[in-house]
């Protein structure tokens, strides 16, 4: 008996804090998020340093995403089979290796190549979830998802503040070795201060099940994507969705068959796991649209357009100042908050909160107060609903499916981003002429009108998920207490 707990003083001491842990994990999910958006707001200046037209300079986003899409679920469930840390440092050196491809491009392919291998650091999120879930004290994981959800939202926010300052007083290069050097560090750091779970999925890793994913998902983001720009009915887009579906069923009767299935299925239909996903994917098209286009809205030349506030891209930043600084603080409040109340209240209140911003900017956007408003009420609502909607799904599965569940969530969150984005450049498409080459203003208000139905869809879907009493996350798991156990008399432990 003092030999085991010998044993288990030892592991105490070798494993780092788990607070060290997750700063190494925080600074890898900032630099993702910052790559999200970073280049959203300086296209038109990629365009011109590239020497590319606008349809080239949007595969710059377009392949970001797509690589995404496809790593988000496919790294996260590695992890769970062969090792998170093991995977997280894969993801992280393919960051640092795509922002240093980025940083010495000249050219708008080797760039779009360089994003493309940007985009398989979409598997440091759920990595970083199953870590969390693996190495933190119970009383702790709700809190620390939150922190790490909020961080994905509000680097995306502090993507388009810091852009314009980077390319104005820089160049656009920095764009990419800013994020590099944080990658960079955090690989080392990981190596150094991130333990190895014992918690693993058996099994092998089903790669046709794998390949059937990467298919439908390209093809359907690609048909969203591109819709706007080649006809919603045109012969390539509705082959690329008939693909989709096509491939799609054959994966999930593949899924369904398999003794080790990549995505389980029976994981996917528990009610926490399938409604939070149906909020993802309608909070992915609210919050990635609003990123992508309010900007864009006060970028606007007025004397030109008639509408739009003639924003610099570092004005426009500020713009989103207050959307970015409530993310991050209603972010770190929803671990404490969803303790006292709940996770699936908060992410109502989170929800209710997102509608009110677009219904005002539908009845109005013309003055700059509205904008500031909008903007902070936005914070509020979105640092509620994603920080407590990644707390639901990482507390819903069993340990070991942890990485994969809220890959597919994040990645779903991407989709409804893809899904939104596209809508609305259909939207704000329809005004625009050779001779009038912005959108009318008519065009951004029914846009934010249907971003104001798509967060009452998502607030309403937020009722249906069940209230949660008890889960996997209440209980400590058994290789997660010792860590942090403290050493008592004689060689026991003591709780």
């Amino acid at each position: 008996m003092a030999r085991t707990s010998t044993a288990a003083t030892a592991q105490t001491k070798a494993r780092p804090h788990y607070n060290v842990t997750f700063a190494v994990l925080l600074l890898g999910v900032a630099a993702y998020s910052l790559l999200q958006s970073l280049i959203i707001p300086v296209l038109a200046t990629l365009m011109q340093h590239l020497h590319t037209s606008q349809s080239t300079a949007t595969w710059l986003m377009t392949g970001y995403l797509l690589s995404a899409s496809v790593a988000t679920p496919i790294l996260g469930r590695i992890g769970d089979k062969a090792g998170k840390e093991r995977m997280l440092v894969v993801t992280l050196v393919a960051l640092t290796a795509g922002s240093a491809l980025a940083g010495l491009s000249n050219s708008i392919g080797l760039m779009i190549v360089a994003r493309v291998i940007q985009g398989l650091g979409g598997g440091v999120l759920p990595l970083a979830f199953g870590i969390i879930r693996d190495e933190f004290p119970a009383a702790r994981v709700r809190g620390a998802v939150g922190v790490t959800a909020a961080l994905t939202a509000v680097g995306g926010g502090l993507g388009l503040l810091l852009a314009g300052p980077i390319v104005d007083h820089l160049d656009y290069h920095w764009l990419f070795w800013f994020p590099m050097i944080m990658t960079a560090i955090a690989t080392v750091a990981t190596l150094l201060f991130v333990p190895e779970s014992p918690v693993r999925t058996p099994g092998r890793i089903s790669w046709g099940a794998a390949l059937l994913l990467s298919v439908w998902l390209v093809a359907l983001l690609l048909a969203v994507s591109e819709g706007p720009s080649w006809g919603w009915g045109s012969g390539r887009i509705l082959g690329l969705f008939a693909v989709a579906v096509v491939f799609a069923a054959l994966w999930i009767v593949v899924e369904l068959k398999s003794e080790a299935p990549l995505i389980d299925m029976r994981m996917m239909r528990i009610p926490a796991v399938w409604t939070a996903n149906l909020v993802a994917l309608l909070f992915g098209v609210v919050m990635y649209t609003a990123m992508t286009f309010l900007p864009q809205l006060v970028q606007t030349p007025a004397e030109l357009a008639g509408y739009g506030f003639s924003a610099s891209i570092t004005q426009s930043g500020v713009y989103m100042l207050p959307m970015t600084i409530g993310m991050f603080v209603l972010g770190v409040l929803t671990g404490p908050l969803a303790a006292r109340f709940g996770s699936k209240l908060v992410l109502v209140v989170g929800g209710t909160f997102t509608i009110l911003p677009f219904a005002l900017l539908s009845l109005a956007h013309d003055r700059g107060w509205q904008i500031y408003l909008a903007s902070s009420l936005m914070g509020i609502g979105m640092g509620l609903a994603f920080s407590s909607m990644s707390s639901i799904v990482v507390e819903a599965v069993p340990p070991a499916q942890t990485g994969v569940a809220s890959g597919m969530n994040a990645n779903i969150r991407t989709i409804g981003g893809a899904i939104g984005s596209s809508v609305a450049a259909s939207i704000l498409a329809s005004g625009v002429t050779a001779t009038h080459p912005f959108p009318l203003d008519s065009g951004y208000t029914g846009t934010f009108w249907f971003l104001t139905g798509a967060a009452v869809l998502a607030a309403v879907a937020a009722l249906l998920i069940p209230t949660r009493h008890t889960g996997p996350a209440d209980a400590e798991p058994e290789h997660r207490a010792v860590p942090h156990q403290a050493p008592g008399p004689e060689g026991s432990t003591v709780a």
